[in-house]
């Protein structure tokens, strides 16, 4: 059982981290000359805001940053969530609710990339065209199994003994 309890605790710290890494850093898209992460976009010496997010036309990316953190947001309180029911509820009750803001995180976390998927060249300037997904949008996608799957993880340990 401690062995199980261990796993899932390291894995729920693992995509936390993920999540953290997927949300700050600047490598959602990557050109030859350009990167662009959620809120700027950089060149080899400087950042620069995204042209027109703020407005209604980028509302897809206004999304996307919203579930992104809320998504890590409710990981790290899934945690706390975790640790205290751990220590206070009875056996049988143990993790539904942590289990509950896992799965809540994980839905974020595809709602995120979905969306920015579906919608990442309609709010990108030209120079952005031609490019690749970076890394940070490949762990926000490897972040949504692991989500998923310790949400799921909870829900089987709440019946262990």
């Amino acid at each position: 059982m401690l062995i199980i309890l261990a796993f899932i605790i390291l894995f729920h710290v693992v995509s936390a981290i993920l999540l953290f890494i997927a949300t700050i850093n600047n490598e959602w898209w990557v050109t030859d000359k350009f990167t662009m992460d959620l809120w700027y976009h950089c060149n080899t010496t400087d950042c620069y805001d995204i042209p027109n997010s703020a407005t209604n036309e980028a509302a897809y990316l206004q999304a996307v940053q919203a579930t992104m953190i809320l998504a890590t947001i409710l990981c790290c309180v899934g945690f706390f969530a975790f640790i205290l029911q751990l220590f206070r509820l009875k056996q049988g009750e143990r993790f539904v609710f942590t289990a509950i803001i896992q799965l809540l995180s994980s839905f974020c976390v595809m709602a995120a990339a979905s969306i920015y998927t579906a919608e990442h060249l309609n709010f990108k300037g030209k120079e952005f065209e031609k490019g690749d997904y970076g890394y940070c949008y490949i762990l926000a996608w490897v972040a949504f199994p692991m989500t998923l799957l310790s949400g799921l993880m909870y829900l089987v340990l709440r019946k262990r003994k």
